[in-house]
């Protein structure tokens, strides 16, 4: 009598060779999409047509910051990852893709583009989508110590209230130091100095280290295919 063996013990390897033919059938159509978008060019593929940078109630509240606050740099939808820098130990382009690309509305920045605070403008009715993606954005930069006020649309402070909530950000410009009498100055001991040099280079490096990420950094994290343009 021949030996047949069970129903099911025949059904796992059938399964796992459909579970197999499904996922080579899957690579295979994302190689065939990923060939096809390289192969598009980058303007045929996309029209590009152009729009405004800013909304009617950013608009506004870019004019409010500017009246209120003068002789500070106000910048609008500026990239996070302009002026945050991250380590590098883990994935740069995974980060860019969490919160980097996501873009300040409006950020207040000192005579030296340093930034001081960014304003964030928040619809009166927003999806929870929105919601976690600008919660995420204000966690990010107030780790990386960066105030932020949250203003709504339709209702925008008064410029008292601007240059109240800000003035704490603002350093007071340092007194210029005025000679007593028309009497040369006194020389400066040899350790003091030297303390002063180390301060400045000291300054210099944080300068440096203050500089935005440079555009051209991010053609490296994505190669294009060669022929796309």
């Amino acid at each position: 009598m021949e030996f047949l063996p069970p129903i099911d013990t025949l059904a796992v390897p059938a399964g796992l060779a459909l579970v197999l033919t499904w996922f080579v059938v899957r690579l295979r159509q994302r190689g065939v999409r990923s060939e096809e978008r390289e192969a598009l060019d980058t303007v045929a593929g996309w029209p590009p047509e152009s729009a405004r940078v800013l909304t009617i109630d950013e608009r506004q509240a870019y004019e409010l910051l500017h009246r209120s606050l003068p002789g500070l740099l106000v910048l609008a939808q500026v990239p996070l990852s302009r002026f945050l820098r991250v380590p590098m130990r883990h994935s740069y382009a995974e980060w860019l893709q969490r919160v980097g690309s996501l873009s300040a509305d409006l950020v207040v920045c000192d005579g030296g583009s340093r930034v001081l605070a960014v304003v964030d403008i928040r619809a009166v009715e927003e999806s929870s989508r929105s919601r976690r993606r600008h919660e995420r954005m204000a966690r990010v930069l107030q780790a990386a110590g960066v105030q932020v006020f949250t203003w709504r649309e339709g209702d925008l402070p008064s410029a008292q209230n601007v240059r109240n909530a800000l003035a704490p950000l603002i350093a007071p410009p340092k007194a210029a130091l005025k000679p007593k009498s028309s009497s040369p100055m006194p020389l400066i001991p040899v350790p003091e100095m030297e303390e002063i040099l180390a301060e400045g280079d000291r300054l210099a490096a944080e300068g440096e280290a203050l500089e935005p990420m440079p555009s051209g950094f991010f053609d490296q994290l994505e190669p294009v295919a060669a022929g796309t343009r």
